[in-house]
Formats: C-alpha cells, sequence, structure tokens
C-alpha cells in the first residue's frame, strides 16, 4: 500500500466512524521541540529521568526533584502545538463519542483545544498535595531565597508534580476510561507513541482484537504498526493535517 492509498483508507475510516479514540505519545510532541530525557542525551545534572520521577528520589531530595521539574516546565513553556496536535483538536469536534488518551505530561494538547481527554500521566501544568490531595497550577519559578518546595494553599501540606512516577498505579478511573473508549471505538488513530509503554499501548491492541479499525501514526516500525490496518509512516505534524484535508473531502 502506498502513502496515498494508506491517507485514502485512513481518512475512510474516520469518515466512516461515530466512536473514535486517540492514543498519542512523546512522538507528537518532539515535532514541537519537547525534549526526550531518555538516551544518551537525556541527564539532568547527572541524572537520568528513571532516577528522578519516582516516589524514592522526591523522598529523599524533593527539592532536586523540584529543580528538575521546574526547569521542565519552562522548557516546556517555550514550545506550542504543531499541526498535529490542531488536527486531533479538530477531530474532536466531528465524533459524537470522541476520547483522546495521552501518555504526555507537556499540556500541549489542552493548549491545541481538545477538551475530551484524559492525561492518563498527569500534566506538569497541575501539582497536587501530598496531604489533602488539592490540585492547583504549577508553580513560578522560585527566587533564590524562597523554599523550592511549594506548598498547599489549603493545609500547607508539601506539594509534588501531578504527575504519574515510576512505580505508582494509575489513579482510580484514568485507565478504566480509556480502556471503556477502547472497547467501544470504531476506530483508533494512534500518533507518536512506541507500544512499549504498557498499559497504554494495551488499549490500541485490545480495540483491534474487537474489531476497531487501527490507524498508527509513526516514522517507525511499532508493535501497534505490525497490529494496524494502517501504518502513516512519517512525522505526524505532516502527516494528521493531510489526513484532515482528505477526512475534509469525503464530507
Amino acid at each position: 500500500m502506498d502513502d496515498q492509498e494508506a491517507l485514502s483508507r485512513a481518512a475512510q475510516a474516520l469518515f466512516r466512524a461515530e466512536r473514535c479514540l486517540v492514543l498519542t505519545g512523546a512522538g507528537i510532541s518532539l515535532e514541537s521541540g519537547i525534549p526526550t530525557f531518555r538516551g544518551p542525551g537525556g541527564l539532568w545534572e547527572g541524572f537520568r529521568a528513571e532516577e528522578l520521577a519516582t516516589p524514592e528520589a522526591f523522598a529523599a531530595n524533593p527539592a532536586r526533584v523540584w529543580r528538575w521539574y521546574r526547569w521542565r516546565a519552562a522548557q516546556y513553556g517555550d514550545c506550542v502545538p504543531n499541526g498535529g496536535h490542531e488536527v486531533i483538536a479538530k477531530l474532536e469536534g466531528r465524533f459524537p463519542d470522541f476520547l483522546l488518551a495521552t501518555q504526555n505530561v507537556d499540556g500541549l494538547h489542552p493548549r491545541a483545544g481538545s477538551q475530551r481527554l484524559v492525561e492518563l500521566h498527569g500534566t506538569i501544568t497541575t501539582m497536587r498535595c501530598e496531604i489533602c490531595g488539592a490540585l492547583e497550577p504549577f508553580p513560578d519559578p522560585v527566587g533564590p531565597d524562597e523554599d523550592p518546595i511549594p506548598r498547599c494553599d489549603g493545609c500547607h501540606g508539601r506539594m509534588r508534580p501531578h504527575i504519574l512516577w515510576f512505580g505508582e498505579q494509575y489513579w482510580p478511573g484514568v485507565l478504566e476510561r480509556a480502556m471503556g473508549a477502547a472497547r467501544d471505538a470504531e476506530v483508533v488513530l494512534v500518533v507518536g507513541t512506541s507500544g512499549q509503554v504498557w498499559p497504554p499501548a494495551m488499549l490500541a491492541l485490545e480495540a483491534k482484537r474487537i474489531g476497531a479499525f487501527l490507524i498508527d501514526v509513526n516514522p517507525d516500525a511499532t508493535e501497534i504498526s505490525a497490529a494496524a490496518d494502517v501504518h502513516l509512516r512519517g512525522p505526524s505534524g505532516e502527516l494528521l493535517p493531510q489526513l484532515w484535508e482528505r477526512l475534509l473531502a469525503l464530507g
């Protein structure tokens, strides 16, 4: 199947469907300049992400973990949604039954206009109280004489980033909502995920097993693309706008 035929098949599947699940991973935000923190260039002050994004790291040195997240938040703030994020936000308006389940914590999907979404791993735009669970906006940068660890406005408990760390369980209802959408979906659009993070990767494969039409948008071959009905191979920031134009042409 050539690229043009693949785009046409994907557009036709979206056009026919009323129930759609979109699953996104780091690849869609890489095109917006969001850095990755794994691999040879993934060190920060000599630490890997896996050594900082854990409850144990926060318990041992919360100030260091907060410095890392403030640094990340500052980098993310300089990035903007790309064409892929924008198309996904537009797709939301075409389906009576739609859910975007993202593994990304960068907040670019809401900034692009997505509203019917579940952020599986949380978001760097929000922090959470360890004691009362209250959610508050992510803090502004601190000065040299300020406490680097934010405190809850309500109970004065210690705040932490509202992000799912390595070794933690998903929050109640998060996976259940995404899995419900996967089981109901007629079409599943997977964008920029390697398929190596479980259970999120299971959502696409479970939907396919039940009978959904599976579209994978990824420059590389993955376990998900191997199971997909259509693999759109290339950058999502280029391919999703093309897919959107094909969909509009169908009516």
